[in-house]
């Protein structure tokens, strides 16, 4: 459950940053909208995860999912292209987050 809520976390920050790119510097109110709720869903569900995971632990999870998910989106919706050294760092973050998961004893399994 505690990797749930931490997920929808990410997938509700992932959510505010694609609608903040939309938004075209919150000139469109819809996207607008769509930001503010997202980012406030995103930090009430990582307050909710942080009684499961060390901060440390819960954000590098969040964030680094956030960044790899992001680029992605900005690449298929945006058109925002990556170089090699961009994708080999996004690789080497969910290398971390998959080293934290299965080898931390700070992460619950």
């Amino acid at each position: 459950m505690p990797y749930l809520i931490l997920a929808f976390a990410v997938l509700a920050e992932t959510i505010g940053t694609t609608a903040l790119q939309a938004s075209q510097q919150f000139t469109k109110v819809g996207p607008t909208i769509i930001v503010i709720l997202a980012y406030g869903a995103a930090f009430y569900l990582l307050g909710i995860a942080l009684k499961y995971f060390p901060v440390g632990i819960a954000y590098a999870i969040w964030s680094g999912l956030g960044i790899v998910l992001i680029a992605a989106i900005g690449l298929v919706v945006f058109g925002q292209k990556l170089d090699l050294a961009a994708v080999l760092g996004m690789g080497l973050i969910l290398t971390g987050i998959l080293v934290i998961h299965l080898f931390s004893d700070t992460s619950p399994h």
